[in-house]
């Protein structure tokens, strides 16, 4: 194989690249990202970057060096087209680029606010640096600060925005932070430690409006009618995965682009990974399922490596997620997906442990605080772990002792 294009340059673009070059690839590699800036991570923007404990050269997966010392090619432009029957792929500029294996990890873009005035000076998603940036400059000490959706990026930025002293006020439609990816026990725990730091809360409330002056934000209307003042509105309601040019180039599409247990897409010669595919989930018994994962985009990127350089598996990582809020680290291993029970650990303060079941199966681990236990978790969760509800609901049983004894030890 002596070419393969990369579209997007988000972690699974990077990684690729970077991956292709560890397993000795030795042919052309080209990224193309529509991004002025040097490919680099996401997840620090809503956190470290945004809190001034990072900076722009510290977000960088690589110094610009390293891709010319690897032969990796940039190209900063918009992919807007791709020919299946030539192998190629057109670009914004007119220019065009041969591929022998071509690499979609196009991503995901923010859902849009559907009310008025989103369009307004102030509004904003938290999805790329210059978001962040933006956010950044206005973020001052007594700030009002309204955020809509109390998912993963929406709650970061509220525990920063607190602690960088705004008022903060987090409407979801939902009645609990983080409905969609965490059980109750966990929701509860983070929404007291949230109102602890200064964050109120409005659940089963949103937005009908955003008014402006000037062009810029200055109130909202809530849907109850309600006028409150804002100088900066953040929202993180979803993602839509950024499929458009995989379906004008006649792949099979469905919620992301479809892909089998290999990645590979409906064009043998097209691989796709990241928070744009939807592959079959091992832990969801090969159901089609779209994960927003830095860890899955990652592991992806080096699964398609290890197939192009000779080394193809199918693809059954166990999926993994993090968040950090103020001074809580959430991780999460398994997928938790259709649980229909939960045992909470004991803990010490500061801390939890919920336990999640799907038909007497533990299919996920919540852990907040608790590092050890999330590797624990990790690795029980690659196999078929055999605690039943009952046996984690005993008064004496130990999390840590019990996954020890159920991870097989390296012969000598």
């Amino acid at each position: 194989m002596s070419g393969v294009v990369i579209i997007g340059g988000g972690q699974g673009g990077y990684l690729t690249a970077a991956s292709l070059r560890q397993y000795r690839f030795t042919g052309s590699i080209t990224i193309v990202t529509d991004e002025e800036d040097l490919p680099y991570q996401r997840p620090p923007l809503s956190k470290a970057y945004l809190l001034g404990e990072s900076d722009s050269r510290r977000l960088l997966h690589r110094q610009e060096k390293w891709y010319a010392d690897q032969d990796v090619s940039l190209v900063h432009d918009a992919a807007v087209a791709i020919d299946r029957a030539a192998r190629t792929v057109t670009l914004a500029s007119g220019a065009s680029l041969a591929y022998n294996h071509l690499v979609l990890a196009t991503g995901a873009r923010n859902r849009a606010l559907p009310i008025p005035g989103s369009d307004l000076e102030g509004v904003t998603g938290m999805r790329v640096k210059a978001d962040a940036d933006s956010l950044s400059s206005k973020l001052t000490a007594g700030a009002r600060a309204i955020v809509i959706g109390a998912g993963f990026i929406g709650l970061e930025f509220a525990s920063v925005a607190a602690a960088r002293g705004a008022q903060v006020r987090v409407f979801e439609l939902a009645d609990r932070p983080m409905a969609r990816a965490v059980s109750a026990t966990t929701s509860e725990f983070f929404r007291t430690a949230h109102e602890e730091w200064g964050v109120e809360f409005e659940f089963n409330h949103g937005l009908a409006s955003i008014n402006g002056e000037n062009g810029h934000v200055q109130s909202v209307t809530t849907n109850d009618r309600r006028t409150l003042p804002a100088d900066i509105v953040v929202y993180g309601i979803g993602v839509i995965p950024n499929t458009e040019l995989a379906e004008q180039a006649g792949l099979a599409v469905s919620n992301g682009i479809e892909v089998d247990e290999d990645l590979v897409t409906s064009d043998p010669n097209i691989s796709a990974i990241g928070d744009v595919v939807c592959f079959p989930c091992a832990q969801l018994g090969g159901a089609m399922t779209r994960l927003e994962s830095v860890q899955n985009a990652s592991d992806q990127a080096r699964a398609v490596a290890a197939r192009l350089t000779g080394n193809p598996a199918a693809y059954r990582t166990l999926p993994w997620f993090w968040s950090d809020q103020g001074t809580l680290k959430l991780q999460i291993a398994g997928v938790a997906h259709g649980y229909d029970q939960t045992i909470e650990l004991a803990s010490e303060a500061g801390q939890k442990a919920v336990l999640c079941f799907r038909d007497g199966a533990l299919v996920a681990v919540e852990t907040v605080n608790r590092q050890t236990d999330h590797m624990l978790a990790r690795r029980v969760l690659a196999d078929e772990p055999d605690l039943s509800p009952e046996d984690a609901a005993a008064e004496d049983f130990d999390f840590g002792a019990w996954a020890d004894s159920r991870v097989a030890v390296p012969a000598a």
